[in-house]
């Protein structure tokens, strides 16, 4: 790794763990209605958005109608992305005049949007209208992401309440994700990137005349290149910091239209952490002890930091499968050296293995290199951190309720290590809430399993992967893997856009999302009953370096237990094969 490189993720970590400190702090006042600047500035809109809507934003909710309110939300959007695809035909905003997409495609689709995966099966510029572009698929980009940072207030109500019914109000919540968090930075982004060269129009395509004609697959003479435009800036802006990851054009962010420049790059890859981590700070603050949202964000550093460097280890040592073959693969004046196949030039390899480790560990499944392309091990990388269920960092909000019940996971066991009663923030940790909690771990788990199991032993699922071997089934497996955990990355080398894939994803996205977070409310709604218990000399400390490592632990262990084997039979064998074991 040059010098440069290793300068520009250490730049890229130290400025993750500094800037998440004061946005995190902002975050929290905004949640508990102290940020008055904000508020004297958007204050208005937010009442006005109540008063049309007929909400009463002082009306708490209990965690049954919190999920209840959440669950109808995100159902109706679901619906009418689906139905926007359906008839974009007949709508405005379509230059390009592009027909109605197919039932399975649009099934697949709203349901990814609404949960905030964005796994997408189709190509953008030659599929969506800018409508459906907009008004589907980007609002959905900010409420979806606004869902799951409300669930997360919900849960963090949860501890810091005593003997109460109630965890908030989830359009409050809701409302106030959106105006004062998500729709502020958006904005701020999509001008820094529009100032790089990203596109942002309603103009139709362009066309441009070719300096030398050229044949397409039909064998007809071509003259002219038609280039997709779009209004590309304002969706990739709020896909990053909401953890969407959905691209605006099917190369998404390799796309020089999306992402032009190193500078572009490097706003964009941090966008994708910066929500995610900062959250981790609004918890500490929120429940009134900093030292606690340190503590989890320790131990996403603890995972992620090592993994980033074996991911980009394992590129620039090259494709093992070429060691022995006349192929040069040292450095040059383009690259640092390794494996350059399905990267772009002007990324380079670290700043494709960095953003390649950052979309996994986080929900978020924007991509500016192949992943396909990765070396076996290098592969591996960013499909286990999607494994280990989207919690490094993950998506906004649901990344850290996630580890919030792996903390809850590691103080139980810690307790009966001990044999005693375990707690975490003040409230005794029972037989129900390890109940929710081990549903919240394992369900993601058992989907990615039993729907690559599916796949792999049906005919229709035999036919998507283009590679045999293990290859091919590293691709479905990374498939089951990107959509039972919302990330919404593809391997790549799968024909996913068939009424089987996107039937069989959909659903593993749709039980993803609202199975973690039906139990996750339900947690909160049971914390928030309970008396806060006064810490003695017995009581766990849970930001110490100590429990850092034991919540480390916990996460490694349940992930190394759930998917070796799987691993074993795609990424890593074929690593052997190319060592040529």
């Amino acid at each position: 790794m040059t010098t440069n490189g290793i300068f520009q993720l250490l730049l890229y970590l130290v400025l993750l763990a500094v800037l998440s400190k004061p946005l995190g702090d902002y975050m929290a006042r905004v949640y508990t209605g102290e940020a008055t600047v904000a508020q004297k500035v958007l204050g208005p809109v937010e009442r006005l958005i109540y008063r049309v809507l007929g909400i009463d934003p002082t009306k708490e909710m209990t965690w049954k109608t919190y999920a209840v309110a959440s669950m109808l939300f995100n159902l109706v959007g679901i619906f009418v992305v689906y139905l926007l695809q359906r008839i974009q035909g007949v709508l405005p905003a379509n230059p390009q005049g592009f027909g109605a997409v197919t039932p399975d495609s649009s099934f697949n689709t709203a349901i990814s949007f609404g949960t905030n995966t964005n796994w997408q099966g189709y190509g953008g510029e030659s599929t969506m209208s800018y409508l459906t572009q907009m008004l589907g698929l980007n609002v959905q980009n900010f409420v979806s992401a606004a869902v799951g940072m409300a669930v997360l207030v919900a849960l963090i109500r949860g501890f810091t309440r005593k003997s109460a019914s109630t965890i908030g109000n989830f359009w409050t919540d809701l409302t106030r994700s959106t105006l004062y968090v998500l729709l502020p930075l958006s904005l701020l982004l999509a001008v820094l990137l529009v100032s790089q060269g990203v596109v942002q129009t309603f103009s139709s395509y362009a066309s441009a005349t070719l300096a030398e004609a050229t044949k397409d697959a039909d064998g007809k003479s071509v003259v002219d290149q038609v280039i997709a435009l779009g209004p590309a800036a304002s969706q990739i802006a709020i896909k990053q910091l909401g953890t969407n990851g959905g691209g605006f054009f099917n190369a998404n962010s390799a796309h020089p239209f999306e992402n032009p420049t190193g500078l572009s790059n490097f706003l964009e890859v941090f966008s994708i952490l910066i929500l995610s981590a900062a959250l981790c700070h609004t918890f500490g603050k929120m429940v009134k002890d900093p030292r606690q949202g340190w503590a989890l964000l320790a131990a996403m550093y603890v995972i992620f930091v090592p993994l980033l460097f074996f991911c980009i280890y394992q590129e620039q040592s090259g494709n093992p499968a070429l060691a022995h073959l006349p192929i040069d693969q040292a450095a040059s004046a383009l690259s640092s050296g390794g494996n350059m196949e399905g990267k772009e030039i002007r990324f380079g390899i670290t700043n494709s293995g960095l953003w390649a480790a950052a979309t996994t560990a986080a929900s978020n499944g924007s991509v500016n290199a192949a992943h396909d392309s990765l070396t076996p091990l290098g592969g591996l990388v960013p499909m286990w951190l999607m494994q280990l269920g989207e919690i490094i960092f993950g998506g906004v909000g649901c990344g850290l309720y996630g580890m919030v019940m792996f903390a809850i996971v590691a103080v139980f066991v810690a307790g009966l290590m001990v044999g005693r009663t375990p707690e975490y923030l003040g409230k005794k940790i029972e037989a129900y809430e390890m109940k929710m909690a081990s549903i919240a771990i394992l369900v993601p788990c058992a989907l990615v399993l039993v729907g690559t199991a599916i796949a792999c032993t049906t005919e229709a699922g035999q036919k998507g992967p283009l590679n045999p071997s293990a290859h091919g089934f590293s691709e479905i497996l990374y498939a089951l893997s990107s959509a039972s955990n919302n990330n919404g990355s593809a391997f790549g080398g799968l024909s996913a856009n068939t009424p089987f894939y996107n039937t069989l994803l959909g659903i593993c996205m749709f039980l993803s999302r609202f199975w973690l977070m039906i139990p996750v409310l339900a947690a909160a709604g049971a914390l928030a009953k309970k008396k806060i218990v006064p810490q003695t000399s017995g009581t766990l400390p849970t930001h110490t370096p100590l429990f850092v490592a034991m919540l480390v632990g916990t996460i490694v262990i349940v992930g190394a237990l759930t998917f070796i084997p799987a691993l074993a039979l795609g990424p890593i064998v074929e690593h052997l094969l190319a060592l040529g074991s």
